[in-house]
């Protein structure tokens, strides 16, 4: 009797192992929230530089509309390229530029998803910024009019882009910016992705650890009611406010700095760019100007004039601004000294126009050469490649000269 005892309580200890062992070796996984292992966020080399050869180079990139992927079907192409057209054709041809531009850093400026096409905003951004994200390269980005009207607000799509693999994207600006670890974010700003990034100088030159030119991504909203009439977002007062004071704290550090002669400086002309998604209305003059690029469709900007031109010109520092939102505008035009240009349509989901490719933008910022070293900001210049066999490169300009500005 007591060996039969033994042996049940042996059998009944195997079973139990044998349980335990199969719960833990093939349905264990299923079990625990998230399949995925936690990975930290992975960091591009900072701060953002200007390279040994004395060039800062900037992939622009706008209004991709991703959707769905491989599901979601291109729009405005020629009969003989819709077959097998999707946002594949999106991706790659981002894959492309990177490849053919070897860009520094890449630059979003809106409608990265479409909303109303993606079914997981969360998923539909990984995607997009999938490209960039396997080069390693430090990219940031900002939103559209598009990119809240899938799942997910716009606060919680910047705050997702910003926790990215080598994004650099805030979803605002630091009260600190000089002091990440202990700096609090601005509340009294409106909208989401305002922000600042300051790039230095070349490695072992004596502007190395000196920021020499500023890079201003602005939130332009989405759509707004104004007096019964729906119209497109703007930039508010406290945006303005905000980067008139970083314009202006820059510009008091350098005089501050001048006071000590243990510090070198920065040249006394620091150029800035700027970045948002939907253009200020002033451009709709650009229609009897000038321009560089082609102007073909109406400019979609908001009915509010809030003051982003008159602000950028008492700034003094922002040299040409970056925007999206009219997929078939690529051009480059001139106002009370300051350039504003379209990226031009990137995405295929995107409204375009058949027959005329996609395409992005390039800015390339160079340094002048001193006897023994790199200076500061000496030249900025732009062009565009198209989504071709020959990735063609067309409409290239100079856009601000440190010597014609003098």
């Amino acid at each position: 009797m007591e060996a039969l005892n033994i042996r049940c309580t042996f059998l009944y200890l195997t079973f139990v192992f044998a349980i335990i062992y199969l719960l833990q070796t093939l349905i264990s996984h299923k079990l625990i929230l998230g399949r995925q292992p936690i990975t930290l966020k992975q960091n591009p080399q900072l701060p953002l530089r200007f390279s040994s050869d004395g060039i800062f180079k900037i992939l622009q990139v706008a209004d991709m509309h991703f959707g769905n992927g491989v599901v979601t079907r291109c729009r405005d192409v020629l009969p003989s390229e819709f077959d097998g057209c999707s946002d594949l054709n999106t991706t790659r041809f981002l894959r492309r530029l990177i490849d053919e531009e070897r860009p520094d850093f890449v630059a979003f400026t809106g409608d990265n998803i479409f909303g109303t096409s993606a079914a997981d905003a969360a998923e539909s951004l990984f995607e997009v910024f999938g490209p960039v994200m396997e080069s390693r390269l430090p990219w940031a980005a900002i939103l559209g009019n598009h990119d809240q009207e899938s799942t997910m607000t716009r606060e919680e799509l910047m705050t997702l882009i910003s926790l990215m693999d080598y994004s650099v994207s805030q979803i605002n600006p630091a009260e600190d910016p000089s002091s990440p670890a202990n700096a609090r974010m601005v509340v009294d700003i409106e909208g989401f992705g305002n922000y600042n990034l300051r790039v230095n100088g070349a490695p072992g030159s004596h502007l190395a650890n000196s920021s020499i030119l500023s890079l201003y991504f602005l939130d332009s909203g989405d759509r707004a009611t104004v007096n019964g009439r729906r119209t497109y977002g703007w930039i508010k007062e406290s945006q303005l406010r905000w980067v008139r004071g970083v314009s202006q704290g820059f510009e008091g550090q350098k005089r501050d700095s001048n006071q000590s002669a243990d510090l070198i400086l920065p040249p006394a002309e620091t150029p800035a760019l700027a970045f948002f998604h939907i253009p200020v209305p002033e451009v709709r003059q650009l229609y009897f100007k000038e321009i560089v690029g082609q102007f073909q469709e109406a400019v979609a900007c908001s009915a509010v004039n809030s003051g982003v031109l008159q602000t950028f010109v008492s700034m003094g520092d922002v040299k040409a601004v970056f925007m999206g939102h009219d997929h078939t505008n690529d051009f480059c035009g001139n106002l009370d000294g300051i350039w504003f240009c379209y990226g031009g349509g990137c995405g295929y989901h995107g409204y375009g126009r058949a027959g005329w490719p996609r395409r992005a933008r390039i800015i390339l910022a160079e340094l002048g050469k001193g006897e023994r070293a790199w200076m500061g900001v000496k030249r900025i210049r732009t062009w565009k490649r198209l989504d071709d066999e020959k990735m063609s490169k067309i409409d290239e300009q100079v856009l601000w000269d440190l010597n014609s500005s003098i």
